[in-house]
């Protein structure tokens, strides 16, 4: 564990230069009081590494030094060569650039690690698209990109759901985010997180004016806020359904985002019951899918929306069954 901390340190230093001790402790989850032993074992084997105290001061390697080692374990060697969402790098454009720095790591492996490392590649892959999501639209993110990395607002022409003509929003960018093959931009606008589908952006422009965003938050805590927001809407509705066993597997492929739970399961009822989360009263429309094979036990207001539901496909094909007979 020591070697391992060590090495973690050198390679911190290597890529950051000067570093707090107490950064370098929080980090690699020690006190600052071992920090610095590992800084005197680093210097008693020979590397140039020096600490100076004081209110600006820190740890740091002496100027020039570079370590060629990289220090990674057979595991992390693994690791770096089982990719997930390759799509992703194509639509960054930067496919060309993953594999030529896959080849550079695969040369800078120790030996005994590079075939494992190759067998992994050829053997794992993770494709993040769920299943039967349809073709997903082409999008262009070189001008949201750009926008993140220089630092710049961003107007955008967004379409949202359901409506048919596109809004104008000025935003300060966070980052981009690709979730099961789909990708977001995280945005504040008028200091408020917001979340915007790449694939409905219907135009994008960089501004002059430097981006605007709340001190001290990054992407990942905004992201994990507007997360919270999608799965956990203030509005949804919690129900609870009873279905046939013979159903299971389609329901469980069907509504696997919604499940919440399989309450009192004995494995050999005819009937199922089940607890499902929606966003919105009127999502539980999506149980007519299932027909006579789930009932919705409640709560009322869930029963009255399926029942106004049915009315309304009846009322559908009423007026139109004559044309279609």
């Amino acid at each position: 564990m020591k070697s391992d901390r060590l090495l973690s340190i050198l390679l911190l230093l290597q890529t950051r230069g000067r570093v707090p001790a107490h950064e370098l402790a929080g980090r690699l989850e020690v006190s600052v009081r071992t920090i610095y032993r590992d800084v005197e074992a680093l210097s008693a084997s020979g590397v140039p590494v020096y600490a100076e105290r004081g209110r600006h001061g820190g740890i740091e390697l002496l100027a020039g030094f570079r370590t060629d080692v990289t220090g990674l374990t057979a595991d992390e060697s693994r690791a770096l060569f089982i990719l997930a969402a390759q799509g992703a790098h194509a639509a960054l454009g930067l496919d060309a650039a993953l594999g030529s720095a896959l080849r550079k790591v695969m040369a800078a492996l120790p030996a005994p690690h590079r075939p494992a490392a190759e067998v992994t590649s050829r053997r794992i892959l993770v494709d993040a698209t769920r299943w039967r999501s349809g073709p997903l639209e082409a999008v262009d993110l070189e001008v949201l990109q750009d926008a993140v990395f220089l630092d710049r607002r961003l107007r955008l022409r967004y379409r949202h759901s359901g409506e048919q003509a596109p809004r104008t929003y000025t935003v300060d960018p966070y980052g981009l985010v690709a979730k099961a093959g789909v990708w977001y931009l995280v945005a504040d606008r008028r200091a408020r997180p917001r979340l915007f589908r790449a694939d409905r952006v219907h135009a994008a422009r960089l501004l002059d004016d430097p981006v605007r965003r709340r001190d001290g938050v990054e992407l990942a805590e905004v992201w994990e806020e507007l997360r919270r927001r999608v799965e956990d809407p203030q509005d949804g509705i919690d129900v609870t359904v009873r279905l046939r066993r013979e159903r299971l597997d389609m329901f469980r492929r069907m509504a696997a985002s919604q499940i919440t739970d399989f309450p009192d399961d004995d494995g050999e009822s005819e009937w199922v019951t089940a607890r499902l989360s929606y966003p919105a009263l009127r999502a539980v429309r999506q149980l007519l899918a299932f027909s006579d094979t789930v009932e919705i036990l409640g709560p009322p207001e869930a029963r009255a929306e399926l029942v106004r539901g049915v009315r309304a496909v009846e009322a559908l094909y009423g007026e139109t069954g004559g044309a279609g007979r």
